[in-house]
């Protein structure tokens, strides 16, 4: 009977034990598979809610579907069009859908009402160069009732790695009205899949590539430049509102065009010594252009490393995130959510995850009748996160409200984070609760950058609203144009004592607002931090004092030893690194055993690289060991070398088997 009751008091430690565990995001949003006929596939390009609550769905190959009762289990499928051009965008307007094709915008109606669309009209073409990379995005439509279209650049011939304009209006914005007239509306763009309107003002969010450090959400003025210079190419066409030219932007910018001793173009990479030029600089560069740097920036392998649609958040809907923005992210299979606030006249705000895990490549989203959101996904040519190579999901919300940063406000002195439930006081006025840094990305013609000006920033006090709901943080040497990530991992809720699902923000501060500054006399200072360790009782004079007695300790982690290839019988299991993945963005682009935007782990542990090699090739890559993969990857300098070597002990462990497999000198 002893042992019995033993028994079940240990049970139900371990269930109380679970019970107090911080809830994930899937406690909240719960993530639902539409099914299609069988046969059908979805890679899915547009997606549109009609007025009945149908849902409208393009695909890259060129279908359109209508799908009625769309979150019924038995939705039913009814092929409304077929034999178009990649389309990669739809949308519904006064009994037609639009949807823009590789080369037009493209209007299609039902006339005769049988459900199939008998009249295709062409509002307006543009050109094309036959390019594979010439995407075109949309349509978004403007809250005066025109058409807003985005076109992706094509890449060099021989400098395969750059991108170019080839033909009006290749990394532009088009606004088109419904008859046809086309008017250029800004430039600077260089794979512009996410189109959003919000706040009555259209933004776009760009992926990481040449001149684009990482990506982010734009404010997108007409006659404004966002920073890829392939497009300014047509500036300077008598309708262009950009008057910027390429000449005038490489004389003071280089592009780095250089060629070796045989004439052969030399791809541009990464220097680590260099001072870099940065993109809010151009402002000063060129005073009389418009030039718009991101709203918010996405940071790069964390918030996504493929930014797509965007899309605002309706009352009634995912509970007190109404107002903000979803963004969609095809190649981390993933969505972020952002919260913006305008300051001196100038978008600004913050980002930070949201929901990861569907089974293929984020890229359009669109909301059902009942406030769920539908997601559509493709991950053809691209690669993304996930086990499926297309896919239409539903995300629904069960109703409770989870413990997260609601919004991130800047203010004179620092930041003001609100929640979405109170916090404990005791933890959210201990300053050691609480990390702010602040790191931005080079401006250049490399592809991709690394974090560089990474700075930790001290933080004063801390003032807690009386209802719990708000904390205001002081914090010194605030950065014009930074993104400072807010990290909130010691701060506890009054519910459970939980962590916030996502203690990470990460805010693009454009401008640091004017008003009233906190006093130290009215925050808590306490940091438990730098409270001094007790010390220890001497032992009195006359106690005979003996030696050490030295412990054999068994079991746990063997030390990794700098270089060592692991052969060790235990290594640091996934759950052990699958923080640091996330962190350094290395899961951006690695899977352990699936091919995504890299190698699998498990295949970089087929090479038989020993711990340091593996580290030296996270901060100097070498893409020409991959020859099969288009996206090479950047440098990594930032990681510490402590978490890249845990890193490499773990893919190592997922290839080594001494006993089996045959000895051989590591690849270089």
């Amino acid at each position: 009977m002893k042992k019995i009751i033993t028994t079940l008091l240990a049970i139900a430690s371990i269930t109380a034990l679970r019970a107090q565990e911080s809830p994930k995001e899937e406690d909240f949003f719960k993530i639902l598979k539409v099914t299609a006929p069988e046969g059908t596939l979805l890679e899915v390009g547009g997606l549109t809610t009609l007025p009945d609550g149908s849902l409208g769905v393009a695909t890259r190959r060129g279908d359109v579907w209508i799908v009625e009762n769309p979150t019924s289990r038995k939705p039913y499928f009814r092929k409304f069009a077929s034999g178009l051009h990649e389309i990669l965008g739809l949308t519904y307007k006064d009994g037609a859908l639009y949807c823009a094709q590789r080369g037009e915008l493209t209007k299609m109606i039902d006339t005769n009402k049988d459900g199939k669309a008998d009249v295709f009209e062409t509002v307006y073409a543009w050109p094309l160069s036959g390019h594979y990379h010439e995407y075109s995005f949309g349509p978004k439509i403007a809250p005066d009732g025109t058409f807003f279209v985005t076109g992706n650049v094509a890449f060099g011939d021989e400098e395969w790695w750059r991108g170019e304009s080839r033909v009006p209006w290749r990394g532009w914005t088009m606004n088109i009205t419904e008859n046809g007239i086309m008017q250029p509306w800004a430039t600077g763009m260089r794979s512009p899949c996410g189109l959003g309107i919000f706040d009555n003002e259209l933004f776009y969010a760009d992926n990481q590539g040449d001149w684009m450090g990482s990506g982010g959400i734009v404010h997108v003025k007409k006659g404004s430049f966002v920073g890829h210079p392939a497009g300014l190419r047509w500036t300077g066409m008598a309708n262009s509102p950009v008057k910027l030219t390429q000449e005038q932007f490489f004389a003071k910018i280089d592009e780095r065009r250089r060629r070796d001793e045989n004439g052969r173009a030399i791809k541009p990479e990464n220097i680590a010594s260099e001072t870099p030029t940065l993109l809010y600089s151009m402002k000063d560069q060129f005073p009389s252009t418009d030039i718009q740097t991101p709203a918010v920036w996405l940071p790069h392998g964390i918030l996504g490393i493929s930014n797509s649609e965007i899309l605002e958040i309706p009352d009634g809907t995912f509970g007190p995130f109404a107002g903000q923005l979803l963004v969609g992210d095809q190649g981390m299979s993933k969505i972020s959510r952002v919260f913006m606030e305008k300051v001196n006249g100038e978008y600004q705000g913050g980002a930070i995850e949201f929901r990861n895990g569907f089974r293929s490549g984020v890229l359009r989203m669109a909301w059902a009748k009942d406030g769920s959101l539908f997601v559509g996904e493709t991950n053809r040519g691209w690669g993304s996160a996930g086990e499926a190579n297309e896919g239409l999901q539903r995300l629904t919300w069960n109703g409770t409200i989870p413990f997260e940063m609601r919004t991130v406000k800047a203010m004179p002195d620092g930041f003001e984070v609100e929640f979405t439930k109170p916090v404990d006081r005791k933890s959210a006025e201990d300053i050691a609760s609480y990390r702010v840094e602040s790191f931005l990305y080079k401006y250049h013609s490399v592809y991709g950058s690394p974090t560089i000006n990474k700075e930790a920033l001290p933080i004063k006090g801390v003032k807690v609203s009386a209802d719990g709901m708000k904390a205001r943080l002081i914090v010194d040497n605030l950065r014009k144009y930074y993104i400072h990530q807010l990290t909130l991992d010691g701060v506890r809720g009054t519910e459970g004592s939980f962590s916030l699902v996502h203690p990470i923000a990460y805010y693009t501060l454009n401008n640091i607002p004017d008003g009233q500054k906190l006093t130290l006399s009215e925050v808590s200072t306490k940091n438990s931090a730098l409270t001094p360790a007790p010390t220890a009782t001497p032992a009195p004079a006359t106690e005979k004092k003996t030696a050490p007695v030295k412990k054999t300790t068994t079991g746990g982690k063997p030390k990794l030893v700098e270089g060592q290839a692991v052969t060790m019988a235990k290594a640091p299991t996934y759950e052990e690194v699958k923080g640091l993945l996330t962190r350094h963005t290395c899961s951006a682009c690695h899977q352990a055993n699936k091919r995504q935007v890299g190698p699998a782990f498990a295949d970089v542990a087929k090479r038989r690289y020993t711990n340091d090699q593996i580290v030296e090739l996270i901060y100097n890559p070498k893409p020409h060991n991959w020859p099969d993969y288009a996206t090479e990857m950047p440098p990594m300098p930032q990681v510490p070398k402590a978490d890249a070597l845990k890193i490499a002990a773990w893919i190592n462990s997922l290839g080594i088997d001494a006993k089996t497999e045959a000895a051989g000198e590591p690849k270089p």
